[in-house]
């Protein structure tokens, strides 16, 4: 019999606030937490100037000096795995640590890092390199410091697939389990890009809104006047475990992960397959994993990234799937802009609390109906609705696509 993957510890840095309960009430409300930002230099030309901004956290067990040793993007993914272990309340004491793991992502690491000191050895040469760049600038640091910090010795890796790596992070995870190779996983992504080389470079790509005047308007996925994508920061954790591991331990469950469904656009390093075909077969992929079809699914949390080309698209998959009547659809970036590799992990979190309050968080700023994104949005306003299944889809950049599906533990 297929093993149960249960999930019992979540954890959040968002734009809403730095802990679960903080950012689902703000999403709930359908509160923006997108702004100017506050550390743009005067002179910086960039024609973004707002986003979706995290506070700063000091994860416990952090003094001064290990601040200082890792990037950002690392800092968010340890206080969002600190808080996912507290709640799950395992105790390493009473585990095999080399059975407990991590896969834990990001799309672009410790990018703040690298460009401090590419402008170092601009001014000064090579030697003026911190020798700590290397490791704080790796993608695959924040898996490995969350390790280093909760004491986790087992199966231990980061996916990086831009936007879809914290959902393939909770697939894999979950995979794991079920071919035995651990008992418990933290998965996740964490994100920190809001710098102005960040900013600089996906302006160029002519792929940031610019509606600096009206910041909590800027993301509208879906809308007819998006104009792009507001970048976020921050990451999310969730505990994973064997439904006979947690039950064991008399574990909470606060839901159940069924099956993930990836697939590759194998069309533009940036654009989306026009026809949505690529995310509509990871959509079915999830589906037959789940051993469920499209009308088991009650709400389906989109990439929704407020695109002129990516949400065309993915209406068009969820129609490919689920017919001219698709399930409630909304997009959180609508609140807390786009949080990249970090994105599936903190979307998954908020399904996951979607079926525990029944309440759907709503896709704010739509205001103008798309003709191209003809589908079932909670406008504007949370839809009380007591549902039990999810799908929530991710989307990168390479034509990177994950569905994943959760459910309501029984």
């Amino acid at each position: 019999m297929t093993k149960r993957i249960v999930i019992t510890g979540m954890g959040i840095v968002s734009p809403l606030g730095n802990d679960v309960e903080s950012f689902w009430k703000g999403l709930c409300k359908g509160r923006s937490g997108i702004r100017p930002i506050e550390h743009l230099p005067e002179n910086n030309g960039t024609p973004t100037k707002i986003a979706g901004m995290s506070a700063d956290v000091t994860p416990e067990g952090m003094g001064n000096k290990d601040l200082r040793r890792h990037s950002r993007y690392t800092l968010f993914a340890v206080e969002s795995a600190q808080q996912a272990w507290k709640q799950s309340g395992l105790d390493l004491s009473q585990e095999n640590p080399f059975r407990c793991g991590v896969v834990f992502g990001s799309g672009i690491g410790g990018i703040e890092c690298v460009n401090e000191d590419s402008v170092r050895m601009a001014e000064g040469g090579w030697k003026r390199i911190s020798p700590l760049m290397i490791p704080r600038g790796l993608t695959n640091m924040a898996a490995g410091v969350i390790s280093i910090q909760l004491g986790l010795q087992g199966p231990n890796k980061a996916i990086v697939t831009a936007c879809a790596t914290g959902t393939q992070c909770i697939g894999e995870a979950a995979d794991m389990i079920r071919l035995g190779k651990a008992d418990v996983m933290l998965a996740g992504g964490a994100e920190a890009t809001i710098i102005p080389f960040g900013i600089g470079g996906f302006n160029v790509m002519k792929a940031l809104s610019t509606r600096n005047e009206e910041p909590e308007r800027a993301s509208r996925p879906f809308d007819l006047e998006r104009d792009g994508f507001v970048m976020g920061e921050g990451a999310g954790c969730l505990v994973l475990e064997s439904e006979e591991h947690a039950k064991a331990r008399g574990a909470a469950i606060f839901g159940e992960v069924l099956g993930m469904g990836e697939t590759c656009d194998a069309y533009h390093i940036t654009a989306p397959r026009p026809d949505g075909s690529g995310p509509a077969a990871a959509m079915r992929a999830a589906l037959t994993e789940s051993q469920l079809i499209p009308a088991d699914i009650d709400y389906y949390n989109a990439h929704g990234t407020s695109t002129k080309l990516n949400d065309a698209s993915e209406c068009l998959a969820l129609k490919n799937v689920f017919g001219e009547e698709t399930p409630p659809v909304s997009s959180i970036k609508s609140m807390i802009g786009h949080l990249l590799g970090a994105a599936g992990a903190v979307e998954a979190i908020s399904c996951v609390l979607a079926i525990r309050d029944k309440l759907l968080p709503p896709n704010i700023n739509y205001e103008t109906p798309d003709p191209e994104c003809d589908v079932n949005i909670v406008a504007n306003q949370a839809w009380e609705r007591d549902i039990s299944t999810a799908m929530s889809s991710s989307l990168g950049f390479g034509g990177h696509n994950a569905a994943i599906i959760l459910r309501r533990y029984v």
